[in-house]
């Protein structure tokens, strides 16, 4: 299956299918720090409505460093792939390309809830799109998929390596004093610093950066109105 628009991404339907690609286009990776300057930041999330089978994404861009939101773009698409750990980006990928490709300022920087190279094959959601988008990107999850680490301090700032074996895949990095430490990994043409740095920059005054935030707050606003829309059956106020 051929992804529309200007990325010509493919999104199988298969696990071997997925697993292959992820495999292939693993080699196009690139952790090394950010060259340039950050003008636009973009937070993508995905939303999935059980009943229907539906997924709704969006991508939401903000200046930076002000994080004023310029530009948004949403989409509804099919949930085509299960969902199971290791191939989140052949779930929700589909539908953030087409939310992305909606986007007449496209942003420097996207980070992405889900993982960058915190992943068993090195190609989590935001080192895939990253890659496909040809954008530098940082994966910020709430949950850990693969590693070991310490637990990072108790004050906003503190952090300690995410490793898989001798590895070093992540940073577990506290954005707010005393609150859970989100597991922060460069997607693709940034580094651990760097994604470091930005996750933190971007955080204001929750536990999630910003950019996501408003991207999951768009994603439920779209929900609901889709369900009222066209399932009002399904609609719970």
């Amino acid at each position: 299956m051929t992804g529309s628009g200007t990325t010509g991404s493919r999104w199988p339907r298969t696990f071997p299918e997925g697993r292959a690609l992820q495999e292939a286009l693993r080699r196009r990776v690139r952790i090394q720090p950010f060259r340039g300057r950050i003008r636009r930041i973009a937070g993508c999330d995905v939303s999935f409505e059980r009943a229907y089978g539906k997924l709704f994404a969006a991508v939401v861009v903000f200046r930076w460093p002000g994080l004023e939101p310029v530009e948004m773009a949403t989409a509804v698409g099919e949930a085509d792939f299960p969902y199971v750990p290791g191939y989140l980006s052949f779930r929700e990928g589909p539908v953030l390309e087409k939310a992305y490709e909606k986007l007449e300022r496209r942003p420097n920087l996207v980070i992405f809830d889900g993982q960058g190279i915190a992943h068993p094959r090195r190609f989590g959601l935001a080192s895939h799109l990253g890659v496909v988008w040809r954008v530098p990107s940082v994966g910020c999850a709430k949950t850990r998929l693969v590693g070991t680490a310490r637990d990072p301090g108790i004050r906003k700032g503190d952090w300690t390596p995410l490793r898989d074996g001798r590895e070093v895949i992540g940073s577990v990095l506290r954005t707010r004093d005393r609150v859970k430490p989100v597991f922060v990994s460069p997607g693709h043409r940034i580094d651990h610093r760097g994604a470091r740095r930005v996750v933190l920059e971007a955080t204001t005054r929750y536990r999630l950066p910003e950019p996501i935030r408003a991207a999951h707050r768009e994603v439920n606003v779209l929900r609901r109105a889709w369900i009222a829309r066209f399932r009002p059956d399904l609609w719970r106020g």
